[in-house]
């Protein structure tokens, strides 16, 4: 349960970040600290298993579902989608951030948090990090959809 309650955190840590920061992030690279100079792709997208830019089409409902399971039981005891708890409301996390980011941000929060810049801000500005729960590019998939099928149905 307490692993539960910090990938939650780090979850939206990742995903909440400074408001308006995802378009900005920095110029062409960005310092990653021991890591190096990030390219501009993960400055922009995140550093992790996901190397190429998600596209999301239209809103795929049963994944959303799938995703609303796995946001409840993996996610939802430190992540809320419309206020701060243990780490970033996520419901508009996909305005600040791209896809490619949060699903980076979910399945290796280890390697975005020593690397990324703006994961660093966030540990630093929630003092939680998210815990890697070894989910699957599908789960992350479908938790990003789940985010989707929220933000619309709030619109």
């Amino acid at each position: 349960m307490r692993y539960c309650l910090l990938l939650l955190a780090a979850l939206l840590l990742a995903a909440c970040g400074a408001k308006g920061n995802d378009s900005s992030s920095g110029a062409a690279t960005a310092s990653a600290g021991a890591g190096g100079e990030l390219t501009p792709f993960q400055v922009k997208n995140g550093i992790g298993p996901v190397t190429e830019e998600i596209t999301l089409g239209p809103l795929d409902k049963e994944m959303a579902e799938r995703g609303e399971d796995i946001f409840d039981l993996k996610c939802g005891s430190c992540h809320k989608l419309d206020q701060r708890y243990v780490g970033p409301a996520l419901g508009d996390v996909l305005t600040r951030r791209t896809p490619t980011y949060v699903m980076n941000m979910i399945m290796a929060p280890d390697t975005m948090y020593t690397r990324h810049p703006e994961a660093r801000a966030l540990l630093a500005q929630y003092a939680t990090q998210m815990p890697n729960l070894h989910l699957s590019r599908e789960d992350a998939r479908a938790i990003v959809e789940h985010i989707r099928k929220e933000a619309a149905d709030h619109d």
